[in-house]
């Protein structure tokens, strides 16, 4: 088994969201994650899915996704020749014996603190995922209240294999 994220360039219509998650789970892949959100051009969607199998159902993903009408263009996010990033949010109880070891780990992962009552913390944290799985690995000593991952999101490095739209 192999996880592969794929970037999907799709056009921006109502129910695209509904049409590519519908070819994952009438042929039964899996959905690690997924993100859309619409790019510079809000003709166009980009979406991030997060899927993993072997070798040949990650073909045949690929394959039945460019099938669809709505798909413009799809890319493998490769390490190395890719940037990706998720974001993730956790509540954490911290009350004022708590909150300053806990802000000392804030800073050394670079995160921000977004809200702070009497006795919690939200924390805000971008990265790959190694850096976010190190930090909740850290927070783990605390009451964790919640916890929101939005999923991986990225992009291909360089210009050279943008798609150009009219």
């Amino acid at each position: 088994m192999r996880r592969q994220a794929l970037s999907i360039l799709v056009e921006n219509t109502s129910g695209v969201l509904s049409r590519v998650s519908g070819l994952f789970s009438r042929r039964g892949y899996n959905v690690d994650s997924i993100t859309a959100g619409v790019t510079a051009d809000p003709r166009y969607t980009r979406m991030t899915i997060v899927t993993s199998g072997d070798e040949l159902i990650l073909e045949q993903i690929e394959k039945q996704l460019a099938k669809l009408e709505d798909v413009i263009d799809i890319k493998e996010l490769k390490d190395g020749e890719s940037v990706c990033r998720e974001l993730i949010l956790v509540k954490v109880r911290a009350g004022e014996t708590d909150r300053q070891a806990v802000l000392s780990i804030v800073n050394i992962f670079r995160a921000k603190v977004v809200d702070v009552t009497h006795d919690s913390m939200v924390i805000e944290l971008t990265g790959g995922q190694g850096k976010l799985d190190a930090f909740l690995e850290l927070m783990a000593g605390y009451e964790i209240l919640e916890l929101a991952r939005t999923g991986i999101t990225g992009l291909t490095r360089g210009s050279a294999d943008v798609t150009y739209l009219d």
